[in-house]
């Protein structure tokens, strides 16, 4: 065309052979993949088109998420920098309060993602949210007990990861159908969920189960 220099690369796309990514790339290649999942659906977005719509060569894409799966895997860590960023919670509370604290956190940074993360729950039977999804899901639990001063070590640890999931997954259906401009139904729902969790944890360990006893039982949670 007149008036371009002679191979110049076409505008929005990268010239081939691009060998470092960059992190305005990886931001990017996210955001277009949550936007397609919200317009076509999980489950049916290629990585073709995502690369595409990202303004990227398929390699240069797959140099920087070679999966689905992968993309999920980076959604889920920025979450947790998000989360993480803002600090320990105040060791001064209660664990209960403490957990509901980083756990709404979580809802906070997710909350402009809702849609996208409603279109990816639905296609849950998508191979890349059980290759790459529920694998980061996991180590986000884990990270969030460590913000509420609780371990991940260990079986202990293990089975704090496994109930803390349950806890947020079943928060999670209600935050996404939630309408309410404070979440009171999320934090109504996570705070039912802490609640219960704690009571059977203090039956368990007046049972001699390991540890050093049960997370104390003060007064309800409240968004500071």
């Amino acid at each position: 065309m007149a008036g371009e220099a002679e191979g110049a690369p076409k505008k929005g796309r990268r010239p081939k052979g691009r060998a470092r990514a960059t992190e305005d790339d990886r931001s990017r290649i996210i955001r277009t993949a949550l936007e397609l999942a919200v317009i076509e659906g999980w489950g049916r977005v290629s990585l073709s088109s995502i690369a595409a719509a990202a303004g990227l060569s398929l390699a240069d894409a797959y140099r920087i998420f070679p999966s689905k799966g992968a993309i999920l895997d980076g959604f889920i860590r920025g979450i947790d920098e998000q989360v993480l960023a803002a600090g320990e919670a105040d060791f001064e509370e209660s664990v209960r309060d403490r957990l509901f604290e980083v756990l709404m956190r979580r809802f906070d940074a997710l909350n402009p993602h809702k849609a996208a993360v409603a279109a990816i729950m639905r296609d849950g039977i998508d191979p890349s949210v059980w290759l790459g999804g529920v694998p980061a899901f996991l180590r986000s639990m884990a990270w969030m007990l460590e913000a509420a001063g609780l371990s991940s070590s260990g079986l202990e640890g293990l089975i704090r990861i496994k109930g803390i999931s349950m806890i947020w997954a079943n928060a999670a259906r209600v935050w996404l159908r939630d309408d309410t401009a404070d979440m009171t139904k999320t934090m109504a729902a996570l705070d039912k969920g802490l609640r219960q969790a704690e009571t059977l944890m203090a039956m368990f360990y007046r049972r001699g189960g390991p540890g050093s006893g049960a997370a104390d039982a003060e007064e309800g949670p409240s968004r500071r």
